[in-house]
């Protein structure tokens, strides 16, 4: 039986072809942040055309029907928390993405990595592959060599 040789593999290329990988998606988590944000301002102004015209929740039949205006005044600080939420989230992938490329500041995209873990599904396969290459030795070397 002829035994094939083994292949040899250059852990700094796989290292480097996978922080641009992990850097790309960084970017596209960027670009869903972006679309949170739209999907958020499209969703308020929606139903704040619904809430804010008060003839079209009048009814004869129910005088003391509850004010959609106050439900609205309400609802609009679960806006600004998402709005808020994805625009962090959006900035700090960015900036993940940009120092994944540079071979910078490996602990603050961990962090990042942890954060990205609460979005289910997507944004848990980034955060815990971007753990797993981040806590490589290989990459750790990687970074401190250039410093």
């Amino acid at each position: 039986m002829n035994a094939l040789p083994p292949i040899l593999r250059d852990q700094r290329k796989i290292d480097a072809d996978h922080l641009r990988l992990l850097a790309i998606f960084h970017f596209v988590a960027t670009a869903f942040a972006c679309l949170g944000i739209l999907f958020v301002c499209g969703h308020y102004a929606l139903m704040h055309a619904f809430m804010g015209n008060p003839q079209m929740w009048t009814s004869p039949s129910q005088p003391n029907a509850p004010n959609p205006a106050e439900f609205f005044a309400v609802f609009k600080w679960f806006y600004l928390t998402f709005a808020l939420w994805f625009i962090a989230s959006g900035l700090l992938n960015l900036l993940s993405g940009i120092f994944l490329r540079a071979r910078k500041h490996r602990i603050f995209s961990i962090v990042v990595a942890c954060l990205n873990c609460l979005y289910v599904p997507l944004g848990t396969i980034l955060g815990v592959f971007t753990i797993l290459v981040l806590a490589r030795d290989t990459v750790r070397e990687v970074y401190e060599a250039a410093k």
